[in-house]
């Protein structure tokens, strides 16, 4: 079966050698956003012909093409979704790296407010929120561990 990644590449006209293929069936199967290593692990299992190199030119070619989205979380990694049909945000668990995806109608709301009022017209945005487990909160005890956390993001 053929993948949402794959079908873009030849829409784009993009040659889509075997080793390709598996890049982007395995991007458009990823439940999270692989880096490139995870990427090139996840295809080496399917085809162990794939090198690293290969992955991370093939990863290139489709952000070049508007394929992929590149994000970066502030963990020094790239990762990586394909390019979304329909906007959302993501909430970065510091704790454990995973990354969700969300759509508020509110924040929206106010980020296309708070643009009018400071003169602009929004036209487009990411937005990465950084947060802990609240039962984090529990396990800290008093001793204020966790709460720098925001701090350190302003």
């Amino acid at each position: 079966m053929t993948s949402r990644l794959e079908k873009l590449c030849v829409e784009k006209g993009l040659k889509m050698t075997e080793q390709r293929k598996v890049i982007a069936r395995v991007l458009s199967d990823a439940e999270d956003h692989p880096d490139v290593e995870q990427l090139y692990r996840r295809c080496a299992d399917i085809d162990n012909r794939i090198s690293l190199a290969t992955v991370y030119r093939t990863v290139r070619l489709f952000e070049d093409a508007a394929i992929l989205e590149k994000h970066d979380f502030g963990d020094g990694r790239a990762r990586y979704e394909e390019s979304p049909r329909e906007h959302h945000d993501h909430l970065i668990n510091l704790r454990t790296g995973d990354v969700v995806e969300f759509v508020d109608k509110e924040i929206e709301r106010l980020q296309v407010e708070v643009a009018r009022r400071l003169g602009y017209r929004l036209v487009d945005h990411r937005l990465a929120l950084y947060a802990v487990p609240l039962d984090d909160d529990n396990r800290a005890g008093d001793d204020g561990a966790g709460k720098d956390e925001i701090a350190g993001r302003e």
